[in-house]
């Protein structure tokens, strides 16, 4: 019993009420930074060392196999118990633990083979090939996509009706590809689970077996949940199991991966549990960080309520920039970065969060240029990354049709119908005929359509080269290549890798190429820029990110930010459009979700904060002349230390001399302009078309409501300039 006291040493009366808590389920909402992975593991640790429970009664769930590695690792200094007899792990762990046990049950095979998502994707390949499907109607990826989000809710094949043909053959692959799993007997993820569940569920002896054994439920992570791990644990545990959730409604930022914030009221009630346990006190930021958090976070209606609060000092206020452009937004990030590390500050204490991934070209750039170490957390660099690889290696080989790697990377990309059996009869012929591939491809086209049509498209790019600006030809490889069609078909990822796509176009609009130390001589052809671009590519992306060991800054994805926290950190794009993401505000939910993502965001920094925002950027290839995010006028004035005006009055003054100093005037108003409308609200003036009657069509965008399209013959009594 001395040794259990131990364990409590510490620990504040929060996590000493939810470490102690009675052998009865419990919803720990744990905020950030309040030291829930603690109290999770100091409560298993608690019941073993008390004797409440045996190792072999506990199942503990986690959602990386690195955090199970690390629980049961300090379980093990905690206790004199034996903790391998628990079931720790994650839920893809645990139920292939259950399958290899009982896989006779399940109708598999003692050693049945685990696909991984890219071995999904391809037996789905493998067999819409067989069923003679087209990759351009059914994506391999859309099917991919819509047999996990089918299972992760519990539905197989027989449970769906079709809305549409479409539908009806996504249906059809569905349950095809779910009997050819069977039949070679491999699981796919998601298959583990809903596999699992279903024998547990018409298995009566099975399931009490397991539903006697374990007494102690406990879950990491509950926010992120999906329905069909909600109902795999309350299935396991209606023999009288204490659940032991540990989660934070306000950190529930993966719906796009099934992830039901729902659960959390559900548990409440299922369980009849009749408040949570709230650990509001952070041990990781400072005041002023914390409450501003708090203020933001308050404005979502749907949450179980909760406030952090910290002992350490108010420290800084949050610094905030509207910079003129997205460039300059960069070179602020960067100043202050160098700023820092020469007071001391270690690279690696320091992070630069987007909302998606193209926001980090500029940044990569600049970093690049002033020879600071970085690191791209959790992803790849803009010039490595697999739609950009395939846009420059058609512009690789319409510059250079010696390029056998461009060649072979994209010659059936998008799928065009040129399969392997064909490559590898050029690739023959042109080593016979000591030619290139694309030479080969060029003599071989007269006998292949298909291939034919390649070849046209790079001996297009090849003469555009010739006289197309450098953004010009770079687009015109987007466009005929066909890769934004592609990615749009795929339903996966669609908008970042389309968005990274354009981020290339504007990456080529800002290339100087006498600046870049390759250019030799002046006023180059278009051929020698296009050169030297895909040269200044090729040398950014050979350039290999900092080593995990390396002192350097971070740059992610606020998502892959999770569960991290930095001394520093800068937030860039707080912009409406980006931050919250257009694509998530048309959704239901989404807005409280962003918000969800900003609170995330805020609370890594440790003692610094900078949010940052323009006047003007470059987005979807067209000119933006964003509205600062509703996120940081949710932030009340008394926490922000403004680098430059950033709401209301002074903000809309700023922005509107910018424009009318810099832009056309269409019937009196311009383009970036604020205004208000006498029944839409405020608005901002996002693109202008002039009418042969001398009116003009305002687009412009009314927030919530959404863009308006305006005639200024009609509206202008209506619409007022701010």
């Amino acid at each position: 019993m001395q040794n259990a006291l131990s364990l409590l040493n510490n620990l504040n009366p929060e996590q000493l009420r939810a470490v102690t808590f009675p052998n009865e389920s419990a919803l720990i909402l744990a905020g950030a930074g309040s030291g829930k992975t603690r109290v999770l593991t100091t409560r298993i640790a608690w019941l073993l060392a008390t004797g409440s429970v045996s190792p072999h009664a506990v199942l503990a769930v986690t959602f990386t196999n690195k955090a199970a590695k690390e629980m049961a690792h300090r379980l093990s200094t905690m206790v004199s118990a034996n903790v391998k007899q628990m079931w720790l792990g994650t839920f893809h762990g645990l139920c292939c633990r259950f399958l290899r046990i009982h896989h006779r049950d399940a109708g598999l095979p003692e050693n049945f083979r685990i696909l991984d998502s890219a071995d999904q994707l391809s037996v789905i390949k493998r067999l819409l090939k067989e069923w003679n499907i087209a990759e351009s109607y059914i994506a391999p990826k859309a099917l991919q996509g819509f047999i996990n989000s089918h299972k992760e809710n519990g539905l197989r094949a027989n449970a769906l009706t079709a809305k549409d043909e479409y539908h009806r053959h996504l249906i059809e692959c569905f349950a095809h590809y779910d009997t050819r799993c069977r039949k070679e007997g491999v699981l796919d993820f998601a298959e583990l689970l809903l596999r699992s569940y279903e024998v547990l569920q018409a298995n009566e002896a099975l399931r009490q077996h397991y539903q006697q054994r374990f007494r102690h439920i406990l879950i990491d992570e509950f926010q992120d949940t999906n329905k069909l791990q909600y109902a795999w644990i309350k299935l396991l545990s209606a023999g009288g199991a204490a659940v032991f959730a540990v989660g934070d409604d306000d950190q529930s930022i993966y719906r796009f991966r099934g992830a039901n914030v729902g659960n959390m009221s559900l548990l409440l009630k299922d369980f009849a549990i009749c408040e949570p346990i709230k650990l509001e006190h952070n041990y990781r930021s400072h005041g002023i960080i914390l409450k501003a958090a708090n203020a933001l976070i308050s404005h979502n209606k749907n949450r179980l309520g909760k406030n952090l609060r910290t002992d350490s000092e108010d420290g800084e206020k949050i610094r905030f920039l509207s910079a003129e452009n997205d460039y300059a937004e960069s070179h602020f990030v960067i100043e202050e970065i160098q700023q820092l590390h020469r007071n001391g500050l270690n690279y690696n204490e320091i992070a630069v969060l987007y909302r998606n991934n193209a926001q980090s070209r500029i940044l990569e750039q600049e970093l690049f240029a002033q020879s600071i170490p970085y690191r791209i957390y959790g992803g790849l660099r803009f010039y490595e990354r697999q739609e950009i690889k395939h846009a420059l290696a058609y512009l690789r080989l319409a510059v250079n049709p010696q390029d056998n790697d461009a060649f072979l990377r994209i010659v059936n990309v998008p799928p065009r119908g040129i399969g392997a059996k064909t490559i590898e009869n050029i690739q023959s012929y042109a080593v016979e005929e000591e030619i290139s591939y694309f030479q080969a491809a060029c003599q071989m086209a007269v006998r292949s359509p298909k291939i034919a049509a390649f070849i046209n498209i790079i001996k297009e790019l090849a003469t555009q080269s010739a006289v197309l600006t450098l953004p010009e030809i770079v687009e015109l490889a987007i466009n005929n290549s066909q890769l934004i069609d592609y990615y749009q078909s795929q339903k996966t990822d669609q908008h970042e890798r389309i968005d990274n796509l354009e981020e290339l176009i504007n990456a080529a609009n800002a290339f100087r190429a006498e600046e870049s130390g390759f250019m030799a001589v002046e006023n180059p052809t278009p051929q020698a820029v296009l050169s030297v671009f895909l040269s200044n590519a090729s040398l950014e992306a050979g350039e290999h990110q900092a080593g995990n060991n390396t002192d350097a800054v971070q740059l992610m994805t606020i998502h892959a930010a999770k569960g991290l926290e930095f001394d520093s950190v800068f937030l860039t794009g707080a912009e409406e459009g980006i931050f919250p993401s257009e694509y998530a505000l048309a959704e239901k939910g989404g807005e409280e979700e962003e918000r969800r993502l900003m609170y995330v965001a805020m609370t890594r920094a440790k003692k610094r904060l900078y949010i940052s925002a323009t006047l003007y950027r470059l987005l979807h290839g067209q000119s933006f002349y964003p509205v600062v995010s509703r996120f940081v006028e949710e932030i009340p004035d008394d926490f922000i230390h403004a680098l430059s005006p950033i709401k209301h009055k002074e903000k809309e003054r700023q922005l509107n001399d910018f424009i009318q100093n810099n832009h056309q005037n269409f019937d009196g108003f311009f383009i970036g302009e604020n205004i208000r409308h006498e029944k839409f609200g405020t608005g901002v003036i996002i693109n202008a078309i002039q009418k042969t009657d001398g009116s003009t069509n305002l687009l412009i965008n009314f927030g919530s409501l959404g863009i308006k399209e305006l005639n200024t013959h009609f509206a202008k009594d209506k619409l007022s300039k701010i």
